[in-house]
């Protein structure tokens, strides 16, 4: 099997968010789940995306965590279809199909990949405000007229507003507690934001230490929660194009690029790096 490692949401190597993407043979099956996970423990990245071709554009791709398996996971997209384009397996301006748990989607290949995500779901999870803010390190938190909700495009978050960009740097969650509020609440972890003014819609952290990703540096789900949870309450257009940037207190900066299309979907994209490849002897 042959791997590589992907900085994805970056054009610049050691940017953005790495993820491992193996490329089975054609025709290959899965391997067994337990193999995958260990293949995944071992890469050592938040997600490590395994794919299988069908047909000329279309791929059915499993993520799994280091872990365990999640249905879907954006940056890992992002980065298997760079993968696919530069190694010559699709062409630039196809559109392909990505089977995953989370649906069957859509994907633009281009200078930037373009994914659907999975139709917005707008939980209803109720969430105490003052033990979000406690587990996050902020009880000083001022009140921006926002809650925090349970949003899902495919994996369901809490998306948490911020009062400023400052405070959202301040962010320090207590992990234990704030995993089990995620096990409680049936999340993957908390996604806070900042409504920022200089050229991007917002700055954003992500804490998934339930999934064993104490802070990812750019998260595809997530964001395009983020981007239903603004035009939800009109922050932004219901045809919105939005800029997100992430990964800055890693100091691996990301930018994501989010769009809600005429038809409602939410498509989330951007640019990826190939770092590392090599040859898995399982």
């Amino acid at each position: 099997m042959n791997y590589f490692i992907v900085d994805a949401f970056t054009s610049e190597p050691f940017g953005g968010n790495p993820a491992g993407v193996v490329l089975l043979g054609k025709d290959s099956p899965f391997p067994d789940d337990g193999l995958m996970l260990k293949i995944a423990a071992e890469l050592r990245y938040s997600e490590t995306a395994f794919v299988q071709q069908n047909g000329p554009a279309e791929f059915t791709v499993r993520y799994f965590t280091p872990v365990s398996e999640v249905d879907l996971c954006g940056h890992a997209t992002i980065a298997t279809f760079g993968v696919l384009l530069q190694e010559g397996i699709v062409a630039d301006g196809t559109t392909c199909i990505n089977h995953t748990l989370a649906g069957d989607l859509t994907v633009s290949v281009g200078e930037q990949v373009m994914m659907q995500m999975a139709t917005p779901q707008d939980l209803d999870t109720p969430i105490d405000s003052q033990r979000l803010n406690r587990i996050m390190g902020l009880p000083d938190n001022p009140d921006t007229g926002l809650s925090p909700e349970v949003i899902s495009t495919g994996l369901p978050d809490i998306i948490m507003p911020i009062a400023s960009v400052d405070l959202l740097q301040r962010i320090a969650p207590d992990m234990e507690a704030l995993t089990t509020l995620s096990r409680e609440l049936n999340v993957v972890g908390v996604h806070a934001f900042a409504m920022a003014e200089d050229g991007y819609t917002a700055h954003v952290r992500n804490f998934a230490p339930l999934y064993g990703v104490p802070e990812e540096s750019a998260t595809g789900t997530a964001n395009a929660a983020l981007t239903h949870y603004l035009a939800l309450h009109g922050i932004v257009s219901g045809t919105a194009r939005c800029r997100f940037l992430q990964g800055e207190a890693m100091g691996r900066p990301s930018i994501i690029t989010t769009e809600i299309r005429p038809d409602g979907t939410i498509h989330v994209g951007g640019s990826s790096r190939i770092v590392a490849h090599g040859t898995l002897y399982p």
